[in-house]
């Protein structure tokens, strides 16, 4: 397995890509913590998780507050012996469908000012234990592209530009320590839209017909992709982002 004995947080945990994230790291070995706000999808994933003889824990944590986030991250440690992966996989408000020079200034900050601050409260705290370990991996989910056409999507690319800045500066910072920092770009995922979302139909049309393989990016590959960057066998990859996008985002 390749994540055997891995200890990983999983923010978001309880969310259709985490959840999803969270299974596939425990189904390869990994000890896998989920934190999200609100109890009952963590423990669905916990339990299927365990179903296939994983080990997981689950928390309420806040991922937008700086206390609540440390102290789980420093009883994690404290339990398990360290830290070796942090994924942060929550929501980050972002208001979508309406042209940006009709969206309130709000709106429009909430996904740069949200992914920004959680991004860096949970690296933060994760690389404090992975320093004293001697390595980790931190990885980042999203990663800018350019805007689809037809689509207003208010700050959501501004955000994930900021993301991907910190993304390079942990990087240079962290490499030293052993910490690898990695982004997995997806180019939109299909699935993690609830089957009755208006709209849905067209999306996930949009999503196979932009990407050079006929098809979009999928959970499975999410997956796939989230233990490989997270495991010793990308143990060379680091201030980079893995593109599953099927071509939907073209690399230069």
């Amino acid at each position: 397995m390749l994540l055997q004995d891995k200890v990983a947080v999983i923010y978001g945990g309880g969310g259709t890509i985490g959840g999803a994230v969270a299974r596939a790291f425990g189904r390869e070995g990994a000890r896998v913590y989920l934190a999200g706000r609100t109890q009952a999808p963590l423990d669905v994933v916990a339990d299927d998780i365990r179903a296939a003889g994983g080990a997981a824990h689950t928390a309420i944590v806040d991922a937008l507050d700086a206390g609540a986030v440390d102290a789980h991250a420093d009883a994690v440690a404290a339990e398990a012996g360290g830290l070796d992966i942090s994924f942060n996989l929550i929501t980050h408000g972002d208001v979508q469908g309406t042209p940006l020079i009709e969206t309130d200034v709000e709106d429009y900050l909430a996904p740069v000012v949200n992914g920004v601050r959680t991004t860096f409260l949970t690296a933060k705290a994760a690389a404090r234990h992975m320093l004293a370990r001697g390595g980790g991996v931190i990885l980042v989910f999203g990663g800018s592209g350019d805007p689809p056409r037809g689509y207003s999507l208010g700050g959501l690319q501004t955000g994930f530009e900021a993301l991907e800045a910190m993304r390079r500066q942990l990087s240079v910072e962290l490499g030293p320590h052993g910490v690898r920092v990695v982004t997995l770009r997806t180019g939109g995922i299909a699935e993690s839209f609830p089957l009755d979302f208006e709209g849905r139909d067209r999306i996930v049309a949009d999503f196979d017909e932009a990407s050079l393989l006929g098809r979009g990016a999928s959970l499975a590959d999410v997956q796939d992709a989230a233990v490989f960057a997270a495991s010793d066998r990308a143990r060379s990859i680091t201030a980079a982002t893995i593109n599953i996008s099927a071509g939907a985002l073209i690399d230069r």
